[in-house]
């Protein structure tokens, strides 16, 4: 018997090898696309033309409040408390009744001294008749000169006597008022340390009670010497000018991070570094018509420092930094090509560096796309709206997004 069996496997060969034929001539068909397809066009980068614009710079810094005025309260005699004349966490004015203690010894004390200057007066009433008696005989010869002498002395210890009295009862008469204690200044007044029946001493250490005045108040704030001769520097250099013919303006940010309503007024700077801490410490005056600041809160005062007309602010996103933390930016010439500067950038203002040095106004700062061109490639330029890109970074930034993935923004809203 003769067997089919390779014809049959021509014949299955058959289809494999044409369908290898139609694939071939598809990829030949491909390539020849693909070749004929027209070459890329440049890369587009967002950027931002830098231009010099005036400044106010500020710092926030730590402080404390404190009074504006202070007074502890304090008895100048001893004695009884008698009564309590004012409510705790009152306004009071100056001169104001607070206490008053027993005066009964002060005023015996008094009734005493004015009878001793009584006395004292009627004796030397005697003693200048004598002596003006005495005068008169002496031309005579009636009397002997130191009989003379002896009157005239005891009139002149009469009058010394006289004065002596008059400054017992005015010593009297001070302890007698200094029984009732007012009020050195106006302000509000704290609790009371003592009730009525209590016995207190003349300048005891504890006071009776505080009054404080808070309207206005101060603000004490601290600031690292460093600071202190960086800003110097730049007022000498020309750097920064001074914000106004008036102090320096603060804000205040209390203890929540609310805004407080009223701006302050820097004061004056110390003048002594504290050798602990390294800072000098700045004092503010700063209005409390509603009284919601109190004595010795912690708050954040914003001071402005100085402004410069001509500062440069380049967009965080196109400043890039190495491993080692130098800074650098691409930015795009006049021939549309990239290249990259080192620079030196200072604070930071909002979303923006204040630039030092190594780029100059004009410059077109590359804030997106930079991951895909590197220096000597030729770009298409796309101008970035500021504003929006400004939202797109703060967005990223609450989102958690990557640097670059902050920069992009939509085409059609971030192209001026």
């Amino acid at each position: 018997m003769i067997s089919n069996r390779p014809l049959r496997t021509a014949a299955q060969r058959l289809p494999a090898l044409g369908a290898l034929a139609a694939l071939s001539l598809f990829l030949v068909a491909c390539s020849d696309k693909k070749a004929a397809a027209p070459p890329a066009g440049p890369a587009e980068v967002g950027v931002v033309t830098l231009k010099p614009q005036t400044t106010v710079f500020t710092t926030e810094l730590p402080g404390r409040t404190s009074a504006f005025l202070a007074a502890d309260i304090r008895p100048q005699v001893g004695g009884i408390v008698q009564q309590r004349l004012f409510t705790e966490g009152a306004t009071v004015r100056a001169g104001q009744p607070l206490y008053q203690i027993d005066p009964s010894t002060y005023k015996a004390a008094l009734s005493s001294a004015e009878a001793a200057l009584a006395r004292s007066k009627a004796t030397s009433i005697a003693a200048d008749a004598t002596a003006g008696r005495n005068a008169e005989l002496v031309r005579i010869d009636a009397v002997s000169k130191q009989v003379n002498d002896q009157s005239q002395a005891a009139l002149a210890q009469s009058k010394a006597d006289v004065a002596t009295a008059q400054a017992s009862v005015d010593t009297a008469r001070i302890n007698l008022a200094f029984t009732r204690l007012t009020s050195p200044i106006s302000g509000r007044i704290g609790t009371s340390t003592v009730t009525p029946g209590a016995l207190v001493t003349a300048n005891q250490a504890t006071a009776l009670a505080t009054v404080q005045q808070i309207d206005p108040l101060y603000v004490d704030v601290t600031q690292s010497s460093a600071e202190v001769l960086r800003l110097k520097r730049d007022f000498a250099a020309g750097r920064l000018t001074r914000s106004g013919a008036d102090a320096a303006r603060i804000k205040l940010l209390l203890e929540d991070g609310s805004p407080y309503g009223h701006d302050g007024r820097l004061q004056f700077a110390g003048i002594s570094v504290n050798q602990t801490t390294g800072a000098v410490t700045l004092r503010a005056t700063v209005p409390n018509p509603e009284g919601l600041l109190l004595p010795g809160m912690y708050v954040r005062a914003v001071v402005e420092e100085g402004s410069d007309k001509d500062a440069l602010l380049a967009p965080q996103q196109g400043v890039l930094r190495d491993a080692v933390g130098r800074a650098s930016a691409l930015v795009v010439d006049q021939n549309n090509k990239v290249q990259r500067k080192t620079v030196n950038v200072g604070r930071a203002i909002g979303n923006r560096w204040l630039v030092r040095d190594g780029l100059a106004a004009g410059d077109r700062l590359v804030v997106e796309g930079s991951m895909r061109v590197k220096p000597g490639d030729t770009v298409k330029a796309v101008e970035m709206d500021l504003a929006a890109l400004t939202a797109a970074a703060g967005k990223a930034a609450a989102t958690g997004a990557t640097d670059d993935a902050a920069a992009a923004a939509p085409a059609g809203a971030a192209v001026r």
